[in-house]
């Protein structure tokens, strides 16, 4: 297809089949209607398939093809009124912080990608961060505290819009100089009983269920000696001799303690950006489809020509 199509086109075939006939069309838009059925018409000859059949007792009816094309170029004006209204949001300072709460068991690296992506997005405008652990977070996010979170998974996603933003192995946490530190990757069933450090159940009880699940699937009981409510009392609990920890490989590591793979198993630590369903900071929706779209990947550098593109532009069709 031509690059020469253009947002009026779109508003012109929006406007035929609102109005079902060009006439209408044409009053709506203040044009001629010989000037807006030549248009058309170009376009139909551009792109090689009619957009509407003409006539009949309906008047004008879009064509198999032409509903494709006019639910798409419903969204593309919509999406179009959108960025324009957030981007005279942002040049007027009328942009409120966007509060982001976090849990513990969230990379910061992962939170700087984010700020930074968010950055790009918005430039100049806020992000207020508040950390606490996983149910307090949905409180306030249900309260209308906080705009948005960055969370372990599971999160029930019929109360809650949820989208994954990273997926990272979990890994065995353990003394350096332990003797099993000298072997490449694990066997779980020679570890599992030395496993006995957890995230507190209590504060995320549907991760602590599929970990029993993960454990059961491999034919394993899973027994909490120790919990804890982040990840340095985790790894305090691991230099101390209370035994193993799984944790999430991109987790810094304090001195004295070593991670390994355990063989043949991918369990993953999954981390999603989460929103209240009656959310109404007006970046969620850009947010949202940008992270779709994109995702967001710590260990990936953009190259510069990449990151100066305006990436509002993608959000756009």
């Amino acid at each position: 297809m031509s690059s020469s199509v253009e947002f009026r086109h779109l508003e012109y075939l929006v406007a035929i089949y609102e109005g079902k006939n060009f006439t209408k069309a044409a009053e709506r838009l203040y044009r001629s209607q010989p000037a807006i059925s030549h248009q058309v018409r170009a376009l139909e000859d551009d792109i090689g398939f009619p957009i509407f059949v003409r006539g009949g007792r309906d008047g004008v009816s879009p064509t198999p093809a032409g509903r494709l094309v006019l639910n798409w170029a419903r969204n593309v004006l919509a999406e179009r009124l959108e960025i324009f209204v957030m981007a005279r949001a942002i040049h007027n300072g009328e942009v409120p912080p966007l509060r982001l709460g976090f849990s513990p068991f969230v990379s910061p690296h992962l939170l700087q990608t984010f700020r930074d992506a968010y950055e790009e997005l918005f430039p100049g405008c806020e992000i207020q961060l508040s950390g606490t652990e996983l149910l307090h977070t949905l409180q306030r996010l249900g309260h209308g505290t906080l705009d948005c979170a960055v969370l372990p998974l599971p999160v029930d996603k019929d109360m809650w819009n949820v989208v994954q933003i990273m997926q990272s192995p979990l890994v065995v946490c353990m003394r350096a100089d332990d003797p099993l530190a000298s072997q490449s990757q694990l066997d779980i069933h020679e570890i599992a009983a030395r496993i006995k450090i957890f995230h507190d159940p209590e504060l995320h009880p549907s991760a602590h269920s599929r970990l029993i699940e993960m454990f059961a699937e491999e034919g394993m009981p899973l027994h909490v000696a120790s919990s804890a409510a982040t990840p340095s009392d985790m790894q305090w609990m691991v230099k101390q001799n209370y035994g193993f920890a799984l944790i999430d490989q991109f987790t810094t590591l304090e001195p004295g303690l070593t991670t390994r793979p355990i063989a043949g198993i991918h369990w993953t630590a999954d981390i999603a950006f989460v929103s209240s369903k009656d959310g109404n900071h007006m970046a969620l929706p850009f947010i949202e489809k940008f992270l779709k779209q994109s995702g967001l990947n710590p260990g990936r550098k953009r190259a510069r020509s990449e990151r100066i593109r305006p990436q509002q532009l993608k959000l756009i069709g």
